[in-house]
């Protein structure tokens, strides 16, 4: 075997130690679920695994192995128990991931993408060169929260620098899918319909860290704007002079409940609360009524609640009530 020339030999090790170097070289962009490396991916999962198990057995002392010195430094025990009660509640699943090389050294962002009504990007502010999102929901929930894992890659390893947990879906329904359909309901002069979804739109439009979805911006101009069109339509109370017995109608919006979050119709009756027959026999009338004053308040719903009252509430103490829940179309 013919030996190689001093000459040779260095430029062969430049090249191989050029070969090393380019291999080492992070190139910006980002990479979604199936696309990122796989042996990297597994990596991820198996710091994901680590955290979620921290997470639900409520072990915020476990969970700083995996944190950042800065999350070490905060206190996350109250978002910790509040992340373990919804993993003790529900069997959660990874729906999104995203692995990211940075650009910039302020702020960076992964594109909207795709024409689907869900579609959403991600902004965020810098903290490594490399980071790694991870957003989870339950398997089995119309009314779902997300779980979001945000790590950075660091000099003393892959650690934890955000995590959250906020409203995901509403009643089967995303925020840009409740927006869209409160746009229909405007568009057919459903005006508190239309108020009461882009109200529940606007409390999931944040769902996960640094979540962004185009249409949020105009998801509030349209709140503001529909929020003025029913006061200038319905100046709460009404007395419903329809019918003989003059119930009057106090306020509408929305409660939220174990089954999700349906319309909620507060009024006063003359009836005594405790005659339950006279006072469901009136609510039968006043549904009628409420169908024609305030259309599409059924529509779109699983039910439409009502509480009835002797004594108007106040805020300021408890006061006896009947409620009723009626169905939706």
């Amino acid at each position: 075997m013919k030996s190689l020339s001093p000459y040779q030999f260095r430029l062969a090790a430049a090249l191989w130690l050029l070969l090393i170097l380019q291999s080492c070289v992070l190139v910006p962009g980002s990479w979604k679920n199936e696309s990122i490396k796989a042996s990297k991916r597994d990596d991820f999962h198996k710091l994901n695994a680590e955290a979620l198990a921290y997470l639900k057995a409520n072990n915020p002392k476990g969970l700083n192995a995996l944190l950042s010195k800065e999350m070490i430094a905060a206190n996350n025990e109250r978002q910790v128990e509040l992340i373990s009660n919804r993993l003790t509640d529900n069997a959660y699943e990874l729906a999104d991931e995203f692995y990211v090389v940075n650009k910039y050294s302020d702020n960076d962002t992964v594109m909207v993408k795709g024409g689907d009504v869900k579609r959403y990007g991600l902004v965020y502010p810098y903290s490594t060169i490399e980071m790694y999102f991870a957003y989870f929901l339950p398997k089995k929930s119309d009314n779902a929260y997300m779980i979001s894992l945000v790590y950075g890659k660091f000099n003393y390893g892959w650690k934890i620098i955000k995590l959250d947990l906020e409203p995901y879906s509403i009643n089967g329904k995303t925020a840009p899918e409740l927006y869209a359909l409160a746009k229909d309901e405007y568009e057919k002069k459903e005006l508190q319909a239309a108020l009461n979804n882009v109200t529940l739109a606007i409390t999931c439009f944040k769902p996960g860290a640094y979540w962004q979805y185009p249409d949020e911006a105009d998801a509030g101009r349209f709140y503001t704007k529909v929020h003025d069109e029913v006061n200038e339509k319905y100046s709460y109370p009404i007395v419903l002079r329809q019918l003989a017995t003059g119930p009057m109608i106090l306020r509408v919006y929305t409660q939220k409940n174990d089954q999700g979050t349906f319309p909620l119709v507060y009024y006063m009756t003359h009836f005594n609360l405790k005659d339950t027959m006279e006072v469901k026999k009136e609510n039968l009338q006043i549904r009628k009524v409420i169908d024609k004053l305030i259309p599409g308040l059924h529509d779109n719903n699983k039910y439409v609640l009502y509480s009835a009252f002797n004594v108007q509430p106040n805020g300021y103490k408890t006061v006896d009530h009947f409620d009723m829940r009626d169905r939706g179309n």
